[in-house]
């Protein structure tokens, strides 16, 4: 076993700790990288305060840098900068792993932190750590051009907007308008941007009206205004739904121009749809989760050539509680990043 460093949770209190971490061995496709940067998401939130039986380390998008390779790793070398996601294996047999969807896969992709590794069993531990293994089909080549701190919330919250983005079609002439401006939202409107769609923003806070503007959207629309949503109605070839809590789906749905779609990526978790909304205007509901390994590593060459990066508030990994507790308030524009380096 190799021997790191990162933070742990503490018990149930829902806060970390410092710890001494064990990595395998480098098996003959693996990886070891040096986690340089880790965006803190609301998954990490979810996974802290919920039931725990077993070790738990957040951190599931992160950048950093190949320390060592197994001996049948051909990608990559020893300095190599990589990306890496919230999925770190999968069966890679399945009719969805032989689409490039691995985050679909049948038998369950084996997950960042959390999860179980395909072949001795032990428990995933994530990348609030200085040191990662991996497979290292699992890791992607960082652009050139790219900030590795800004581009770390691009292998979680920046995949699973790009995915529906490009699924539905978006590009020149798309109208888009992206429900919530947070970590998820805000890299949502500036790709939708940057694919040429006319963008706006609904939001229920009108403190965040400059900032979408800033983004590049054309309008913003606060969804606490019964005049301006009516105004809005049937406008839009695509709503990207990243509102985080639990919210009516009427709302956003009525906003949907005819055979258009709502796309709810936001909050995971039980929603009732009155049939009504969808049948007039033949409106469709649909959703995504994350992005397999082809729409990563295509939306990582796009983020490159197009500029396009999460706005990020950079601290020490030291400070990881007090992010945490910024994140439950929503107090951050727009994605904690953990500089690691402070593990040394």
């Amino acid at each position: 076993m190799r021997t790191t460093v990162g933070w742990q949770a503490d018990g149930t209190a829902g806060t970390l700790r410092r710890a001494p971490l064990d990595r395998r061995d480098l098996r003959p496709d693996d990886l070891a990288v040096r986690v340089d940067y880790c965006g803190v998401c609301h998954t990490d939130l979810h996974a802290l305060d919920g039931d725990r039986t077993s070790p738990l380390v957040p951190g599931h998008e992160f950048t950093g840098t190949v320390t060592e390779t197994g001996t049948a790793v051909t990608r990559f070398s020893a300095g190599d900068t990589v990306a890496v996601g919230n999925i770190i294996d999968s069966c890679g047999d399945c009719t969805m792993c032989r689409a490039g969807q691995e985050n679909f896969c049948r038998a369950f992709p084996t997950l960042t932190y959390g999860g179980t590794d395909r072949r001795d069993g032990t428990a995933t531990l994530g990348a609030f750590s200085r040191e990662f293994v991996l497979r290292d089909r699992f890791a992607h080549p960082l652009p050139a051009g790219l900030d590795p701190a800004a581009a770390a919330p691009l292998l979680c919250a920046g995949v699973t907007v790009w995915e529906p983005l490009r699924t539905l079609g978006v590009g020149p002439g798309s109208r888009v308008a992206v429900a919530g401006l947070g970590g998820l939202g805000h890299l949502a409107v500036k790709l939708a941007v940057a694919l040429g769609a006319d963008t706006s923003v609904i939001s229920r806070s009108p403190g965040k009206a400059d900032d979408a503007r800033r983004l590049g959207a054309r309008e913003f629309v606060p969804s606490t205004d019964p005049a301006r949503m009516a105004e809005a109605r049937d406008r839009f070839d695509v709503v990207i739904d990243t509102i985080s809590s639990p919210h009516d789906l009427g709302p956003y749905l009525r906003l949907v121009a005819m055979d258009g779609t709502l796309s709810h990526l936001g909050h995971l978790g039980p929603v009732t749809v009155e049939t009504m909304d969808l049948l007039v205007g033949r409106k469709r509901l649909s959703a995504a989760g994350s992005g397999g390994l082809p729409a990563t590593a295509a939306m990582l060459d796009f983020c490159a050539a197009e500029g396009v990066a999460a706005e990020i508030e950079l601290l020490p990994s030291a400070r990881v509680n007090e992010a945490l507790d910024r994140l439950r308030r929503n107090d951050v524009r727009y994605r904690f990043v953990l500089d690691m380096s402070d593990l040394d």
